[in-house]
């Protein structure tokens, strides 16, 4: 694992998932790896009521009820579609499903413009059967045919990216579990094992761009992952998070809870105005989700630790959100100085704190990049 820049679920979590499933002792559908009660504790992670010998660790925060309606679809065998804004777990939720279930998260399709009925069905190695023609060795099976073949869960990232024809493919797929082989003459179809199911990923955000026929739809059941706004989870979610990048650099810096407060403020505070402007055009083009929150303090963790002085401070925070947030220019350095004067500079006249530092560094950033 030391070898991975970052190892999938079932790697990292290996000895834990190991653990699991050597105490489980509830039903199984199809050819699961753990039951579902166990698939929902190790993404939730545990409780004392659980009763269990070791303590397992929380991986997904949100709501328990989307977790179960989750692992309840995949367990009648119809397609799974999370849809929500970017960055609210969407796609570290299907891995982590995939990974508890059939212990491989890896058979991933990337939805795009470019993405082909080849990438979810088949294609050929073409030297192959130029040298012994089309058979079932010389047929590259797309990470979906792969899942149906093992009865594993199969993951489409960014669905609504891919085009109609595209979805369309998928269609039979869902609804006969088959894939048909007109190339071969024999052991020309190849059927889903039990327990092989689809994991889609949308964002709401991509509502038409490539709109999901009726056909599709009724063949996924779906679960929408709303944005954390509760400020106590988005502190786990953010701390959570910047552990483990903290664990991967090898990097030993504090992250003081009063700049996390501040990081955490300045979100609610830029997300309430995103919900009170009138256009979007006064709207930050971020989604200022809790993965942007991550982004803007592991940029903060990573220019402080190699830049800085081994020390975040809230000049380094202020610095790292004005350069992740201003995507646009001069629209969204117009929204963060207007929140910098508006609010910032307000509240470090009457909180103090790290708020001034904060103001300075916030003003020093937008003058940079002006």
């Amino acid at each position: 694992m030391s070898d991975m820049l970052r190892a999938p679920a079932e790697i990292k979590y290996a000895e834990e998932l190991d653990w699991l499933e050597s105490v489980d002792d509830g039903p199984k559908p199809f050819s699961w790896r753990l039951s579902p009660k166990m698939v929902r504790l190790f993404i939730l992670g545990s409780e004392r009521a659980d009763g269990l010998d070791r303590e397992i660790p929380q991986k997904w925060f949100g709501d328990r009820s989307l977790v179960e309606r989750a692992v309840v679809t995949l367990a009648s065998d119809r397609g799974l579609l999370l849809i929500g804004d970017p960055g609210t777990g969407k796609s570290w939720l299907a891995e982590l499903l995939a990974a508890a279930i059939c212990r491989s998260s890896t058979l991933v399709v990337q939805g795009t413009a470019g993405t082909t009925e080849d990438h979810i069905k088949y294609s050929w190695n073409v030297s192959m059967v130029i040298a012994k023609g089309q058979s079932r060795d010389s047929m590259i099976p797309s990470p979906i045919m792969t899942a149906m073949e093992t009865g594993a869960i199969g993951r489409f990232e960014e669905l609504t990216r891919s085009t109609s024809d595209v979805q369309d493919a998928l269609i039979s797929i869902l609804s006969e579990k088959y894939i048909s082989v007109p190339e071969l003459d024999s052991d020309s179809i190849v059927f889903a094992k039990p327990g092989f199911s689809i994991i889609a990923t949308a964002n709401s955000r991509d509502r038409g761009v490539n709109d999901l026929s009726s056909a599709l739809k009724r063949r996924f059941n779906f679960v929408r992952i709303p944005v954390v706004t509760n400020r106590k989870s988005e502190a786990e979610i953010v701390r959570f998070r910047t552990e483990e990048l903290l664990r991967r650099h090898r990097i030993e810096l504090d992250v003081p809870p009063t700049l996390l407060d501040v990081l955490l403020q300045s979100f609610a505070d830029l997300r309430a105005s995103a919900a009170a402007a009138g256009s979007d055009d006064e709207k930050l083009e971020s989604a200022l989700s809790s993965a942007e929150q991550i982004g803007v303090l592991e940029d903060a963790i990573l220019h402080s630790n190699f830049f800085g002085e081994r020390e975040l401070t809230a000049r380094a925070l202020a610095s790292s959100l004005v350069g992740s947030l201003a995507r646009r220019e001069p629209e969204d350095l117009a929204i963060l100085n207007k929140y910098l004067h508006g609010v910032v500079e307000p509240r470090s006249k009457e909180q103090g704190g790290s708020w001034p530092e904060f103001l300075e560094g916030g003003r020093d950033a937008i003058a940079t990049l002006s």
